[in-house]
């Protein structure tokens, strides 16, 4: 069974085939994508590795951790399931102009 890994400390400039190269030393590679803010277009310095089992996964783990990958040191580690957030309010903000949301702001 597949095993998702946590990879921390990427450089900036990092891309995802060049995670997946560089993770293929340890074993068949299912995906490589690192996590991109959408607001700014740029790499968030981190990202998951899928390995195809948990042996690899393990090996990767040891293999990698700790280790330079372009020019920085990273972390890997297996990935924990996203736990679950709030929904976002609209409070505050300037998305909804028929709401008070108090304080001093300019009004529409």
């Amino acid at each position: 069974m597949a095993k998702k890994l946590f990879v921390g400390g990427l450089s900036y400039t990092a891309t995802d085939q060049e995670l997946s190269d560089h993770f293929a030393q340890a074993g068949t590679i299912v995906s490589a994508v690192i996590i991109i803010d959408k607001m700014t277009g740029r790499s968030k310095g981190f990202g998951f590795v899928e390995m195809s089992t948990d042996e690899e996964a393990e090996k990767a783990i040891e293999m990698f951790n700790g280790k330079d990958f372009s020019g920085r040191t990273i972390t890997v580690n297996e990935a924990r399931p996203m736990e679950a957030r709030a929904p976002r309010s609209n409070s505050g903000g300037y998305g909804n102009r028929d709401r008070d949301n108090g304080g001093s702001r300019n009004r529409w």
